[in-house]
């Protein structure tokens, strides 16, 4: 068993404004401590993506790993909503529809994220209190 296997890791653009927000969304609402996240472009994202096999070069969404299991795109952010505090969790009765009708609209929504909510230079950095959350 790996040291992270207890966790649920999400890799995320890490100069994504968007995807900023929804980790720090995540973090708020993750009462029972189950996820960790890696900045795809940080050295712990890139050695999870290079070990699961995912081309970063492909990749335009946020990864789920989970039980040594890869979730991409709307699959991904379902699972995420399924732990969080709330009624977040409800959100994963949309699994059933069918995927690629989900992932059409997450995919419009990734295509245009640095247009609509901006971009940073670089990763964000966690305060000393967020640290642990992070690999």
């Amino acid at each position: 068993m790996n040291k992270h296997s207890t966790y649920r890791i999400i890799l995320f653009d890490g100069v994504c404004n968007l995807c900023n927000g929804a980790v720090n969304f995540v973090i708020q609402r993750d009462t029972t401590n189950v996820f960790k996240f890696a900045p795809l472009q940080e050295n712990a994202g890139t050695v999870l993506l290079k070990k699961y096999a995912i081309d970063p070069q492909k990749l335009d969404s946020i990864v789920l790993i989970e039980n040594d299991k890869v979730y991409i795109k709307s699959s991904a952010a379902l699972r995420i909503a399924r732990k969080m505090s709330g009624l977040w969790p409800l959100l994963y009765v949309c699994v059933v529809i069918p995927r690629f009708i989900r992932d059409v609209v997450y995919d419009f929504i990734a295509k245009n994220r640095y247009k609509w909510f901006g971009k940073k230079e670089q990763c964000m950095i966690p305060t000393q209190g967020l640290k642990e959350k992070f690999l």
